[in-house]
């Protein structure tokens, strides 16, 4: 069996707006927690803090969705690359159908 070379669904740009988006949800929840209003009741725990969230989620979810791009290129050696021996087209017939009533 020939060794074959690794293809990941995610590329370099994937993997940094995963993080990205990591750490602007990690800012959502810390700035939720620094608000000192009673029970998180302020600016920081009502407003911006679930707004840092959707938008970390925002970026998460267009990490997972991006196309890897030009950054993540593809192994092209002749382990991972198959080809279909050439057979024969059939002709094609362009006979119209006959109905029955």
């Amino acid at each position: 069996m020939e060794p074959t070379t690794p293809r990941f669904a995610f590329g370099p740009r994937n993997y940094r707006l995963m993080f990205i988006g990591l750490a602007v949800l990690a800012a959502g929840f810390i700035t939720m927690t620094l608000d000192s209003a009673d029970y998180g009741e302020g600016f920081l725990g009502i407003t911006l803090g679930p707004i840092l969230l959707a938008v970390g989620f925002l970026i998460e979810f267009w990490a997972i969705m991006a196309r890897p791009g030009a950054s993540a290129p593809v192994a092209r050696d002749e382990a991972t690359v198959t080809t279909v021996p050439s057979q024969p087209v059939p002709p094609v017939t362009t006979t119209s159908p006959t109905y029955k009533r």
